[in-house]
């Protein structure tokens, strides 16, 4: 039961953790101790050595472990046309009162003209015999950290038009990435599982926003971004609750946005978390349809303690009761490294948990 196309039945969400050797040259480039072309070079090296590790422990997809950004949605977004990012809380919090001090803001016409990213994928694809994979978060992260109050009122008076904008702005930049070579993107989003939490929803009333209408309102943004999306084209969406230095921020099961995650978008797959208990349980896959797969993010990305390989088979049995398992995948539960900082655990810690992942789908699925 090996899958030819991703996700595969061993894939991994995105972002690794910046080796030591990156991080000491961003500070010296910060404190300009360092020349940038010497800056690039250095990233790029540290680039093809993440690739070769995961090439060398069985990984079929791999990433540039998002090493040349900062946040996993900040670079992205802030590289739209008619978007900037300023100081400010968002009111995002995690758990533990820890807070990121950016917030994005759309000061003009959401649009989509070029990207550094498309280098950054070129780059990656040049340099791998195996699946390249684009992680961008998804278009709803443009609304939801900051909301109304965040998007010029003269530039969209009327929000319908900013979600139309923002869907068409990710067409172009989803076929951009498809131009360059790009056949398995991913699609990172918190919206959708944030939704399942009653705090979030309240936050939502609280500055103006219906819950009830905004998985409708995301759904329409990524149904507009992927309207013509060529057949070979393997599009994901992954779901998390947070993950901000091992910290988080929502709670909650998929059941109350089941329906909409898995039948109101041309999704392939869904990366989604499932390490606690605060994801809820797998009944939610009862509603998968045919022809798309769920992976199951059963590792944790926030400690370096190893999961025994036979618990996480015997979830993988028990997610098996709600969808087939031929519709099923393993991953961690999220990045190990969302932003630069990266999770609280060790690079050879992180490693060992991918290891575990990529033998346990053998056991489960077959040796691709």
């Amino acid at each position: 039961m090996d899958r030819k196309i991703p996700p595969f039945r061993a894939d991994m969400v995105g972002s690794l953790l910046r080796t030591a050797t990156l991080k000491d040259a961003r500070r010296k480039r910060i404190a300009q101790l360092v020349a940038e072309a010497e800056f690039r070079r250095i990233e790029d090296d540290e680039i093809r050595a993440l690739i070769r590790r995961q090439e060398e422990i069985g990984l079929r997809a791999v990433t540039d472990g998002e090493f040349r950004r900062a946040y996993w949605h900040f670079d992205f977004l802030e590289n739209l046309a008619g978007v900037t990012s300023v100081a400010g809380d968002s009111g995002m919090n995690f758990k533990g009162g820890v807070g990121v001090a950016k917030v994005l803001k759309v000061i003009g016409k959401v649009d989509f003209a070029g990207h550094p990213m498309l280098d950054h994928f070129r780059f990656l694809k040049e340099n791998t015999s195996r699946v390249a994979k684009m992680t961008i978060p998804g278009p709803s992260m443009l609304h939801y950290r900051g909301g109304r109050k965040m998007v010029d009122a003269t530039v969209y008076p009327d929000m319908e038009g900013f979600y139309a904008d923002v869907g068409a702005a990710y067409a172009k930049a989803i076929r951009a990435f498809y131009d360059a070579g790009c056949r398995y993107l991913q699609l990172d989003d918190i919206s959708f599982a944030y939704l399942c939490d009653p705090a979030q929803r309240e936050m939502l009333r609280e500055r103006g926003d219906d819950p009830d209408k905004q998985p409708d309102r995301y759904a329409g943004m990524v149904r507009r971004a992927l309207e013509g999306k060529p057949k070979d084209l393997v599009v994901t969406m992954h779901l998390c609750r947070g993950n901000f230095r091992s910290s988080f921020i929502a709670s909650g099961g998929y059941e109350p946005i089941a329906d909409i995650l898995f039948n109101a978008m041309p999704i392939d797959g869904y990366f989604m978390e499932w390490d606690t208990d605060r994801a809820g349980g797998f009944e939610p896959l009862r509603l998968l349809p045919k022809g798309k797969t769920a992976v199951l993010g059963l590792v944790t990305s926030k400690t370096g303690t190893l999961e025994k390989a036979d618990d996480i088979k015997r979830r993988i049995d028990e997610a098996a009761r709600f969808a087939s398992i031929d519709q099923l995948c393993l991953s961690p539960q999220c990045g190990f490294a969302s932003t630069e900082e990266g999770n609280t655990l060790a690079e050879a810690e992180q490693w060992k948990k991918l290891e575990m992942i990529v033998k346990i789908a053998e056991d489960v699925w077959g040796r691709s």
